[in-house]
């Protein structure tokens, strides 16, 4: 127990020191980048500050696994300068025993990243981006085109060239029904269609219909009340509501994710983005182990080459986490793959490195 005390006092100022000069960097880099525009705008200072606190849980995010590999490199190279971790060895402490109560501290918080991330982050930052376009006037159009939706369980594909999100309609409108054994029924075209809020349909205008007939070809008719009683779309799935997953609760992203699978779109980004949110919380855990592994393989400028070796080792998994959410956008790997792949990885890296650091 005195050991894990002495661990954590070395530990935690280091960790804290390390996280709230990051977090001001990233407050700071945020209203320079933003600062000529609330000029422009004359954006009150009280309301800038109320900006930036509402962006605050958000650089806790960026910070946090930068300032866990600053404060581990740096604690190690001096006790390991100290002298200290040779006093442990030869009291027959590994170096694993010694460093235990670090990586359990960096496994607990992981799961707390989550858990924090979906409950906070992600309201303050909702919050932070309402206020933010308000101030600067920025309006998000509803409106959206050249539309196709699946519903139905695939029995009714429409498509449209126009969305009017004001008064719910939609212009060009072509509609297609289909059988049980997924062939056309009848292809419907019209001008538009308004939707009737009473009825809870799609109510379209001059209209006209084509059947399928025996012999394959199609027959023009005319659209009734029983046809249109099969229109029962909501408006809502036709807004361009697309949201951003990574800025979104697990609830929305599951519910945008069926969204996207009911309408018949690709979901195979945001399937992998949204397994990101659980994987990428073990980013924690990888900086610590590599900076555990890493450090004290130099004997000339220990904390400047341990920190670098720590640092372009999170790079990498930085870039190869970038490659392969990319592959899983375009569909060379599952959405599962993309997200978990690099985690893996780096974890089974920082686990060797782990086993032959000094001991």
């Amino acid at each position: 127990m005195k050991l894990v005390t002495y661990i954590f006092k070395n530990y935690f100022p280091l960790l804290f020191g390390a996280l709230a000069l990051f977090v001001i960097g990233f407050e700071i880099v945020d209203l320079f980048m933003n600062i000529w525009k609330y000029i422009f705008n004359n954006v009150p200072v009280k309301t800038v500050l109320q900006i930036l606190i509402y962006y605050l849980p958000k650089t806790l995010t960026f910070a946090l696994p930068l300032a866990m590999l600053f404060a581990t490199c740096y604690m190690l190279c001096i006790l390991s300068s100290q002298n200290e971790l040779v006093a442990l060895f030869a009291s027959g402490v590994s170096y694993f025993k010694a460093m235990l109560p670090l990586i359990v501290f960096a496994f607990v918080l992981t799961q707390g990243y989550v858990i924090f991330e979906d409950k906070v982050v992600v309201p303050c930052y909702k919050l932070y981006s309402e206020l933010k376009d308000a101030c600067l006037h920025i309006e998000h159009d509803s409106n959206n085109s050249n539309i196709v939706i699946r519903s139905d369980n695939g029995k009714i594909i429409y498509k449209a060239d126009l969305y009017e999100d004001a008064a719910s309609r939609l212009h060009g409108v072509l509609i297609i029904v289909r059988n049980d054994d997924g062939g056309a029924n009848s292809i419907i075209k019209a001008n538009s269609a308004l939707w009737n809020e009473n009825e809870n349909r799609w109510i379209l205008s001059s209209s006209v219909k084509y059947v399928l007939s025996e012999n394959k070809e199609l027959k023009k008719t005319y659209v009734n009340s029983d046809d249109e009683k099969l229109f029962t779309e909501p408006p809502v799935t036709f807004k361009n509501n697309k949201i951003d997953i990574e800025t979104a609760t697990i609830k929305e992203s599951k519910e945008f994710i069926n969204y996207l699978k009911r309408t018949g779109l690709p979901s195979g980004e945001a399937l992998s983005v949204y397994y990101k949110k659980f994987s990428f919380s073990f980013v924690l855990l990888i900086v610590t182990l590599l900076a555990i592994g890493l450090s004290g393989k130099s004997r000339r400028n220990v904390i400047i080459i341990s920190m670098m070796l720590s640092l372009a080792s999170s790079v990498l998994f930085y870039v190869l986490q970038m490659v392969t959410m990319l592959l899983a956008k375009f569909g060379f790997v599952t959405p599962i793959a993309g997200a978990w792949f690099p985690v893996v990885v780096f974890l089974i890296i920082s686990v060797v490195l782990l086993r032959n650091s000094k001991t």
